[in-house]
């Protein structure tokens, strides 16, 4: 989707079409940019970037704190259109997705025209704009997507993938973030042509087995990492994790204690969703000058219960915080998940039990009415407003994977 939380904003507010517009916060704010309209790009504006520095940049933009709860509506319509062309769909974001059209030349006709046909659908029934790229890997497709912005469509024929791909610069490349592009272009490499045409016995030696995996990349290949699985399938997560940059730093142990309570819930609610237990959680925990700690917990039986975390991050908190010193930020993480609890402890009188009857039903009413429609009191302080970019439950096209059947 071209723009889309700034596409979105714009259906409910048309005075910002055609203006420098930047979602995700304001621009005093801690905090990082969601999206930036085409307008605000020209100024070097881009999403990631410090809201600070964006307004620094363009100071004439409209900065808009956005609205999750929309962008989650319009993913849903966006993903049931694209299930009309394919029951092979992966939304790899609320914004992006792919589609195997393997076999959907009868219903559709030939790849060009279902693409333009999928085009003209999107706008017409949600009134956004969407680039797509045709190609024989989600490699190619995605910087054919990329290279095709704004509402453009770009069909990279089969055969010249290496073709298309050699004059691009390296950042191009799904996972190539700025350290590894730094360290490319420090032996020579700044084309996506240049990492072709050297041999993955040098590439392997100098960037290990990411280095193969450009390798294959380099030549239009869906290898290593970002496309591990096939079109539609549904993995479960390696890890399920949630943090909060405080607005002002603070070393006020109520609020620390309550922001971690309402971490730990949303969490928590992921696991549910995903039908897992976590084994390990982590506490993260940064300090005002940026200095960084994390600390773990292991759970004799793996949990997705809210209070489970919340009791066990706390006491991580407290045994290895400084309280002479302020936090900026907090975070919690699960790993090291299983499908199902295991035995349960005989001596908790029914704790465990209780606890899940009653979080399932406060689920269903999150389900309903919204995530914010039910909280535990102990976190109620600690909520603050949803990021753009956070990674809730119940993103459309995110379902998990169902839950794993064990012996009896």
């Amino acid at each position: 989707m071209d723009a889309f939380f700034v596409s979105v904003e714009e259906l409910f507010d048309p005075s910002l079409k055609g203006k420098a517009v930047v979602v995700g916060g304001k621009p005093d704010e801690r905090g990082v940019v969601s999206a930036a309209s085409y307008e605000a790009r020209k100024f070097g504006v881009h999403s990631a970037l410090p809201l600070r520095t964006a307004y620094k940049l363009c100071p004439h933009a409209i900065f808009v704190e956005g609205h999750p709860e929309r962008y989650r509506d319009y993913s849903g319509r966006v993903y049931e259109i694209l299930r009309r062309f394919s029951p092979l769909v992966e939304m790899a974001s609320v914004d992006e997705a792919y589609l195997d059209m393997s076999g959907t030349e009868r219903l559709h006709g030939p790849t060009l025209r279902a693409a333009h046909t999928l085009h003209e659908m999107m706008k017409a029934e949600t009134q956004l704009n969407c680039s797509i790229g045709i190609a024989t890997s989600r490699l190619v497709a995605k910087i054919a997507s990329d290279q095709a912005k704004p509402n453009g469509i770009l069909h990279v024929l089969p055969g010249v993938e290496s073709r298309f791909l050699a004059p691009l610069e390296v950042r191009r490349i799904p996972g190539v973030g700025k350290v590894m592009e730094k360290n490319l272009h420090e032996v020579g490499i700044r084309l996506i042509g240049d990492l072709a045409i050297l041999e993955e016995k040098t590439l392997e030696a100098r960037f290990g087995k990411w280095g193969l995996a450009l390798a294959g990349k380099a030549q239009g290949l869906d290898s290593g990492g970002w496309f591990d699985s096939e079109i539609g399938e549904r993995g479960d997560p390696k890890s399920i994790s949630h943090e909060h940059t405080f607005g002002v730093d603070t070393k006020d142990c109520g609020q620390l204690e309550a922001t971690l309570a309402h971490l730990s819930e949303k969490v928590a609610r992921r696991l549910r969703e995903h039908h897992l237990f976590a084994r390990t959680m982590h506490l993260k925990l940064r300090y005002s000058d940026f200095t960084t700690i994390t600390r773990a917990h292991t759970f004799s039986s793996p949990t997705q219960l809210d209070i489970d975390l919340i009791e066990h991050t706390r006491k991580l908190l407290n045994d290895n915080w400084d309280p002479r010193r302020t936090i900026r930020l907090l975070g919690v993480n699960t790993s090291s998940f299983e499908h199902d609890q295991g035995q349960l402890d005989l001596m908790d009188g029914g704790r465990t039990e209780r606890w899940r009857k009653a979080l399932e039903a406060a689920d269903a009413l999150r389900d309903r009415f919204g995530e914010s429609a039910v909280a535990l009191g102990s976190g109620m302080r600690g909520r603050y407003k949803e990021r753009v970019q956070d990674n809730p439950a119940a993103l459309p096209g995110k379902e998990p994977a169902k839950p794993k059947k064990t012996g009896q």
